[in-house]
């Protein structure tokens, strides 16, 4: 178990360091300054960001070790019959995307309801990063890949196909679901948003205990992840303040 905290500690960690590396470099430059150390930047970040999850998933490999003889499908990424009603990876991963908006709309809902205003955003990674969107392709792209590729990769081999596979040597399917969403909730560091986290958790992990294959909740993570940052940019360039949308001071 101290080798679980380490693992979802090391992946809270490594986004929040990276994001917040990212949004304060955005802060202290212009627009254009910002778009052009992106630019030349971008590959040096994404060899860093590569580096890194590589790391990360190779110590997540070597703590499996310890518990050998390893589930057949631990680790399991099948593009095999997406659709497939019982367990197809691609089907499921729309089910949960479904499952997951409306959830988090709904708890979003009771909690402005019960707060009588929305709750406070001013450390959440988003808000650092609002410089960046939309203010070049670029800088869209570099987020994108951030954010949509590596993080929901990292996140999902961690707290899907380690914590979780593990935990179910010990407890029933749905407390497993429920710990690892709320480990997963934790390591993101943002307290303000841990009940929506929690909630995206409980659905990676219902749509994971579903198919036993990772490409289902990665799909979903990497969907939400570059679906915010998308809409968050398209309501920028139509002349929106995401700023004050968000609630961030």
């Amino acid at each position: 178990m101290v080798s679980c905290g380490v693992s979802f500690v090391l992946t809270g960690l490594v986004e929040q360091s990276v994001l917040t590396y990212v949004g304060f470099r955005a802060v202290e430059a212009t627009v254009d300054q910002k778009a052009e150390i992106l630019f030349l930047g971008q590959l040096y970040e994404s060899k860093h960001l590569l580096s890194v999850t590589a790391v990360v998933l190779g110590v997540v490999y070597g703590i499996t070790n310890t518990f050998r003889p390893l589930p057949d499908d631990i680790f399991r990424y099948d593009i095999k019959e997406p659709f497939k009603l019982q367990n197809g990876w691609l089907l499921w991963a729309g089910v949960g995307l479904f499952g997951a908006i409306i959830s988090i709309a709904l708890v979003g809902v009771a909690m402005t309801y019960l707060n009588g205003e929305p709750p406070e955003r001013e450390t959440d990674s988003l808000v650092l990063l609002l410089p960046l969107i939309g203010s070049s392709s670029a800088s869209t792209a570099f987020l994108v890949g951030i954010t949509g590729v590596l993080a929901p990769i990292l996140e999902e081999t961690v707290f899907r196909g380690f914590l979780m596979v593990s935990l179910t040597k010990w407890f029933p399917t749905p407390v497993c679901i429920l710990v690892s969403a709320a480990l997963f909730a934790f390591a993101h560091l943002t307290p303000g948003q841990f009940p929506q986290l929690f909630i995206l958790g409980v659905a990676l992990g219902f749509s994971y205990a579903q198919t036993h294959n990772l490409l289902t909740p990665i799909t979903i993570h990497a969907f939400w992840n570059s679906g915010v940052i998308l809409l968050l940019t398209f309501l920028q360039l139509q002349g929106y303040d995401i700023k004050e949308l968000l609630g961030a001071s």
